[in-house]
């Protein structure tokens, strides 16, 4: 069964305080999702380290309850 992306977004602010997460249905059918994750806890790694971050809150659910997901991750940047 597709997770929804409710869901999704829960798991990864519940595993990243403070994360800002936008999430996008790419083909209507509740399997594909587009996220943009700002984390702080992001600050100073690499993408490949953050989107382990990432896969780690969604606790092994890639590849099956989670077709597919496309992340763009950032940390925050200070306006000032």
């Amino acid at each position: 069964m597709p997770m929804n992306g409710a869901d999704i977004e829960r798991m990864i602010t519940e595993a990243l305080p403070g994360a800002s997460v936008e999430m996008t249905d790419l083909a209507g059918d509740n399997d594909h999702w587009a996220a943009k994750v700002i984390a702080p806890q992001f600050a100073g790694k690499s993408r490949v380290q953050q989107h382990k971050l990432v896969y780690e809150a969604l606790g092994g659910r890639m590849g099956g309850e989670l077709h597919a997901l496309q992340l763009t991750t950032q940390a925050p940047t200070s306006d000032g």
